[in-house]
């Protein structure tokens, strides 16, 4: 065993003490890595426009700013609704996606119908499908009124599936 001088004891110390600084540095930066990962992804509100540029029974299409937040990333990006105000005052926010294969849809208004151009899917005003192969309604987006804005939280879903399924 060799003996332990000055020298070495300091060495020692001074190791020992720079191991516990580069610690205490490592666990919050692998937590600053790391938590993104097991975070969960919160959607946020988007506004849609104000209540008074919807008309009753008649579908407009509003574009939506969307924040997408990946990680610490935040990007922003623009999708198309459909919206309306029903007859008792509430409103109704449809995803621009046709259920069948995620098509864009338009608006008759000759028709008062929903038509996708893709593989002829048909709905009316309530999304119920009429004609076409498309196998669910419309997917309605969840909405809230503060003030005079409308506000959206947009979602994607799974197409080609009978059951509403979120992405």
């Amino acid at each position: 065993m060799s003996e332990i001088t000055r020298r070495n004891f300091f060495g020692r110390v001074i190791a020992m003490i720079a191991g516990f600084i580069a610690l205490g540095l490592s666990i919050p930066f692998l937590g600053y890595l790391i938590l993104p990962a097991f975070r969960k992804r919160e959607e946020s509100w988007s506004e849609v426009g104000l209540m008074e540029t919807l008309e009753v029974n008649r579908p407009k299409e509003f574009n939506v700013v969307r924040n997408l937040t990946d990680g610490w990333m935040t990007t922003k990006s623009v999708r198309a609704v459909w919206a309306f105000r029903k007859p008792d005052g509430g409103v109704v926010v449809y995803s621009p996606n046709c259920p069948h294969l995620g098509c864009g849809y338009r608006w008759d208004e000759e028709k008062k119908e929903f038509l996708c151009p893709c593989h002829g899917s048909v709905f009316d005003l309530n999304g119920t499908v009429l004609a076409g192969p498309a196998p669910r309604p419309l997917d309605v987006l969840p909405s809230k009124v503060t003030g005079d804005l409308l506000f959206v939280t947009f979602m994607e879903f799974k197409a080609g599936t009978s059951r509403k399924e979120a992405i």
